[in-house]
């Protein structure tokens, strides 16, 4: 296991509920993690974005924050390194990667028309849809089997890419975005020659390409580690050439920024920049600060810096493979092979009993908060699947995922060592683990305000 290159210098305290406590918690808060506190979590795995912890680095900048209205320092600062890692002639600064989806989908596509992707995240989907455009994935057959250890599950299917684009459709493709790392295929890792092919298609189909790029430096070491022709490059130099694939990027910054906030649009049209920077003075702020502090864009100026460090990477690599083998021998599956910022649980494999109508994710996900007070996300069909008027499931998701998203220099060993224990100790009796049914849920982004109740 590689050594963190990091000592911790602050801490705070976590808590400790009663199994009876967790279990009056989960009620209240309608089986649904999304409502739980943060005061009732133990070890909190709900999400790795903004909940990492910053360096002494970044904090020292912060302090020097500028928090003028236009023009600020801060804002230089950040934008001289943003420029300098992607290459891209303008940069739009964003408060999260959510708004900046929705600013650059509501300029560049129009009602009717496409987006293709090797898979659309939840709000990056429902940002394409608020567009009026359609979102359309095209993973690669190899993310079909959660089982083999192919390198870039990630992919995006380039054979069903080219037949879109020369189809009778193609002409309706506004966009085509790859998501780097593949956060709704298990965290996997997208090629650099899976992207050349995208470029390649995109440039001759004259349609726009863009990175969604959360997880750049995360995918850049998966590259560097699994593609044999980048062995010798630096995860910075990886990430690069990938933004010089593309026409632009959004990023959330709240991932590989190392930041609790912050985002970005990267852009080469100047047409483009015109119509999103006054889509973003009009939205979210000037196009200096774009709903960031001045302290904010210090911590993520400082971050880009640091989140490409291979000593950085190669340990956060290495404790998400520990703690995938703790947890396969534990006696639960994951989607292999491992990646970085999330793991996977294979909760449909654990709990053949519980059809997808009784949404088997989200029941682990739930008995994992009941037993140990581990919170997490299903990707399943709760997630995924159609239902009907009456919230009864009509086509269920290919799978019944738990996603365990890993804070960045948060949690030791012996978070994740509890973390498999817990797990282990569900292992030993599956069965004794019941099904849920929806109470009531939201008309979008069901997942974030569903309320539920065990099935009797």
């Amino acid at each position: 296991m590689s050594l963190p290159p990091y000592r911790i210098k602050v801490v705070e305290p976590i808590p400790f509920l009663s199994p009876e406590e967790r279990a009056a918690a989960l009620g209240a808060a309608g089986y649904n993690p999304f409502n739980l506190r943060a005061d009732q979590i133990t070890i909190d795995l709900l999400s790795d974005s903004g909940t990492g912890a910053t360096s002494a680095a970044q904090e020292a900048a912060a302090a020097v924050g500028d928090e003028s209205y236009a023009g600020a320092r801060s804002w230089f600062r950040f934008l001289d390194e943003a420029a300098a890692l992607t290459g891209y002639p303008h940069i739009l600064p964003v408060h999260q990667g959510r708004a900046g989806e929705r600013i650059l989908f509501g300029t560049l596509l129009r009602p009717g028309q496409i987006c293709v992707s090797n898979t659309h995240f939840d709000t990056t989907h429902a940002n394409v849809e608020l567009s009026g455009a359609e979102a359309r994935d095209l993973p690669c057959a190899e993310a079909l089997d959660l089982d083999s250890h192919e390198p870039f599950k990630g992919n995006i299917d380039v054979a069903a890419l080219a037949e879109l684009l020369a189809g009778p459709d193609g002409e309706r493709v506004g966009l085509v975005l790859m998501t780097i790392t593949n956060n709704g295929l298990g965290a996997q890792p997208v090629s650099m020659a899976n992207l050349q092919a995208v470029h390649a298609l995109c440039r001759q189909h004259g349609v726009p390409f863009f990175l969604d790029a959360a997880r750049f430096a995360e995918n850049a070491w998966l590259v560097r580690e699994r593609e044999p022709e980048y062995h010798d490059r630096t995860p910075r130099e990886i990430a690069r050439e990938a933004f010089d694939l593309a026409d632009g990027c959004v990023i959330s910054l709240k991932k590989d920024g190392l930041a609790s906030i912050g985002g970005c649009i990267g852009l080469r049209d100047d047409d483009l920049h015109a119509r999103c920077e006054a889509n973003l003075i009009a939205t979210e702020g000037f196009s200096t600060y774009g709903g960031l502090a001045g302290h904010d864009l210090e911590r993520l100026a400082v971050g880009l810096r640091e989140v490409v460090d291979p000593a950085y990477l190669s340990a956060r690599a290495a404790a998400t493979t520990h703690l995938a083998q703790l947890i396969n021998e534990a006696g639960v599956d994951t989607v292999q092979p491992a990646g970085i910022h999330a793991l996977y649980l294979n909760a449909g494999r654990l709990l053949p009993h519980l059809s997808p109508a009784e949404f088997p994710g989200h029941s682990l996900g739930c008995q994992l908060f009941l037993d140990g007070g581990v919170r997490c996300a299903e990707l399943g069909s709760l997630y995924l699947g159609t239902m009907d008027e009456q919230h009864r499931l009509v086509t269920p998701a290919p799978f019944e995922l738990v996603r365990l998203a890993i804070p960045r220099r948060v949690y030791s060993q012996e978070h994740f060592e509890y973390v498999a224990e817990t797990l282990a100790g569900i292992a030993k009796d599956p069965e004794r683990i019941t099904g849920y049914r929806i109470v009531s849920t939201p008309p979008i982004l069901r997942h974030f305000k569903v309320r539920l109740e065990p099935l009797r």
